[in-house]
């Protein structure tokens, strides 16, 4: 049985004290179906999410099974499945896909076990003929059962519904509640449905009426009418304007008893009627018998590591823009380079000159220093931007765009930590891919006189940086553009901050230089990179000092160490909304 004893949610809205829920009691025996309806802004969805722990209450308590769920600990990740309103399916995938992703990521079993859980639920949800069929291809009916099959791997207990039915035609509507209807009738299994249609009221076995947080009413549909005093369900939500909700909590307080009594007969007649057993309250002890082990963290890291590079293969867009930026950017590289390389050239042709004997030698060979140093500081600078601005592509979305279907799979069980490590993995990939082809072709292009190893190092620490700080951005920011928009405005900042155009104030770049990754990667490729007489070359046009090359590679790996630790913060800060 799942019971709530005067629950109530009080929020502060503009120095006032708000109930989004005010003393909701109620009980709902293994086995049930629950509607939850009301007029916009009653507080379904709060309860909802009050049940499923989403939302902490300011006072009172939920049961299940005789258990304090505040007191004796939450529902465990398999008792419960939650059906948010927004899409829980990446649209890349198929459907046998994501109900396989979701098995693997919250139950731990071999391939057999699996296989099987899969077929059930495809099964269950009559989503069979449909399974390699991609998300993004489905109905929205088809949406809303996919979600259930999802939640239905791990066969929980209670089973809570957000507006599954919303948006859907009649018919589609109607198969949805049907197909909830036969899910309680499962396992002994609870489902509590939020809805703001009055359609198909006569297939739930009770339904709650809120009102401004306030409960008026649970017990069977066919009462409800009688209750209300109005002739059909439509008329119910005006009929509640007609007096303050807190008058309706109390008439429904005094007339409870009467009303519960009948739906326990009622209940028991339906379980006669079907002919199945009615579900018994079960003990701590045998909850833990049937209790459904979590996959380990490695399972469900190489679970999301490996629908991540599937979703990226499936994306054709972020695909190839990723392949246009790998071979596009080091292309604008080498183009520019080609007039550096000729100043290279005229670097060496004239080292062997006697400058100090003829003066139309040297004011030559300080010009073709000038060139050396500004066309040397230009193109490794050039490079540390566009591997910045690669950074940015890889990571500004990545925790962002999906937050929502990252805190519905941290509800199921997925550990933060097997989420992050997926996330390292599958940048860390790009970032190598990216660094070494800029590398490579830019070498082949323009052979850098000095340390190319060194070289190589700060351009992947360049890269690994600025994609661990955007990792961080995204995993703190709200939406997915906003993540986005601060993510350009930090690339932006990269060269004016950095010093290698003009220098900085000495003010402002004490306090700027710390943050600014693309001048550590560029004083780092120019002061252990180069030989010297390119180093002198670049140090005659550049105001701004270098630092030591171990300096700057410090730094950079500080800078991807304080972006994991960021980026992993936010992805265990729960944020729902």
């Amino acid at each position: 049985m799942l019971e709530a004893r005067n629950i109530c949610l009080e929020v502060e809205n503009e120095g006032e004290s708000l109930f989004l829920l005010s003393d909701v009691n109620f009980c709902v025996p293994r086995g049930h179906f629950v509607a939850i309806v009301g007029p916009s802004g009653c507080g379904k969805t709060t309860l909802l999410k009050a049940i499923a722990g989403i939302k902490a209450t300011t006072s009172g308590s939920f049961f299940w099974e005789g258990r304090d769920l505040e007191e004796d600990g939450d529902f465990e990740p398999y008792e419960i499945g939650y059906v948010p309103q927004f899409s829980i399916a990446y649209e890349e995938l198929t459907v046998e896909e994501s109900v396989e992703a979701s098995a693997r990521l919250r139950v731990c079993a071999d391939e057999d076990e699996l296989d099987a859980i899969i077929d059930s639920v495809l099964d269950e949800t009559g989503l069979e003929e449909i399974a390699d069929r991609q998300v993004k291809l489905l109905s929205g009916g088809q949406k809303r059962r996919l979600a259930l099959a999802m939640e239905l791997v791990s066969r929980p207990r209670v089973l809570l519904c957000d507006e599954v039915t919303s948006g859907l035609d009649p018919r589609s509507e109607r198969e949805i509640v049907e197909l909830l209807h036969r899910l309680s009738m499962r396992d002994g299994r609870i489902v509590i449905s939020v809805t703001h249609s009055l359609a198909q009221m006569e297939l739930y076995d009770s339904i709650m009426v809120m009102v401004r947080g306030n409960l008026s009413y649970h017990g069977a549909p066919a009462h409800m009418v009688h209750y209300f005093g109005v002739q059909n369900f439509e008329e119910v939500y005006p009929r509640l304007t007609l007096r303050e909700p807190e008058e309706w909590r109390r008439s429904w307080l005094k007339h409870r008893g009467t009303y519960y009594a009948e739906l326990e007969e009622r209940h028991i007649r339906k379980f006669k009627e079907a002919g199945k057993a009615l579900p018994k309250p079960k003990s701590r002890h045998d909850a833990d018998e049937e209790s459904v082990p979590q996959p380990s963290v490695l399972v469900q890291f190489s679970t999301l590591l490996k629908r991540r590079f599937l979703i990226l293969c499936r994306d054709k867009t972020q695909l190839w823009l990723q392949i246009a930026m790998v071979i596009i950017f080091p292309l604008l590289v080498a183009l520019f380079s080609s007039k550096g390389q000729e100043q290279l050239l005229q670097l060496t042709d004239t080292m062997g000159t006697d400058l100090a004997a003829e003066v139309q030698a040297q004011q030559a060979q300080a010009e073709v220093r000038a060139r050396v140093g500004s066309a040397v500081s230009g193109i490794i600078m050039f490079q540390v931007i566009l591997l910045g601005l690669m950074g940015s592509n890889n990571a500004s979305r990545e925790v962002a765009g999906e937050r929502l279907i990252m805190e519905k799979e941290k509800f199921a069980g997925v550990r933060p930590v097997a989420y992050m490590a997926s996330k390292l993995v599958y940048l860390s990939v790009l970032v190598l891919i990216q660094s070494l082809w800029m590398f490579a072709f830019v070498q082949y292009c323009w052979p850098l006189r000095g340390d190319t190893m060194n070289h190589l190092l700060f351009l992947l620490l360049a890269n690994a940086a600025m994609t661990a700080i955007c990792l961080a951005i995204s995993a703190n920011s709200r939406t997915a553009d906003q993540s986005s928009l601060l993510s350009i405005y930090l690339v932006g900042f990269q060269l004016p901050l950095s010093g290698a155009v003009l220098a900085l104030p000495t003010a402002v770049e004490w306090l700027t230089q710390p943050f600014i990754s693309a001048y550590w990667a560029w004083s780092g490729s120019v002061a252990g990179g180069l030989d010297s007489e390119v180093y002198k070359a670049v140090c005659s046009i550049v105001q701004t000092s270098f630092s030591a090359n171990w300096l700057c590679a410090l730094v950079l790996l500080l800078h991807v160490l304080v972006g994991m630790i960021l980026a992993y913060v936010g992805v265990r800060r729960t944020r729902w909304e």
